[in-house]
């Protein structure tokens, strides 16, 4: 399976943001030590807060911060909320679907269930396993 940039990117932030967590990070920092695009990052950025997952402040102080404590954020909750518009397969993705196979398709069942599995295997982990110390 392949991750979108979207979700690595959040990925990277929130690996760095655990490793020090009584710190707001700003997204022009963050995207500055990643080496990523800090327009990009400030869209994932929005999403983790919208989620709950960061909260973010504005002004001198502001920043972005862990909602709750790493060890209590599951790898595969983050993996859905950054990956929750990017079907795995286009059929996946409702009606919209342009596949001629649907109505007679072997392959979906079985990429529904190693979507399963990776998320399941993703659930075992929280973010604290993965934290960037500084």
């Amino acid at each position: 399976m392949r991750l979108t940039s979207f979700t690595d990117y959040g990925f990277r932030a929130l690996m760095r943001m655990a490793g020090d967590p009584d710190r707001a990070f700003s997204t022009s920092e963050l995207a500055t030590d990643l080496r990523i695009s800090r327009n990009h990052l400030a869209k994932v950025i929005s999403r983790l807060a919208r989620a709950g997952i960061l909260s973010t402040r504005r002004g001198g102080a502001g920043g972005a911060v862990l909602a709750r404590p790493a060890e209590e954020i599951r790898l595969g909750d983050i993996a859905r909320i950054l990956e929750a518009d990017q079907p795995l397969v286009e059929c996946f993705a409702g009606d919209a679907s342009a596949c001629t196979l649907v109505q007679r398709c072997r392959l979906k069942s079985r990429l529904a269930a190693a979507e399963t599995a990776f998320l399941a295997e993703l659930d075992r982990s929280t973010l604290a396993d993965c934290a960037d110390p500084p």
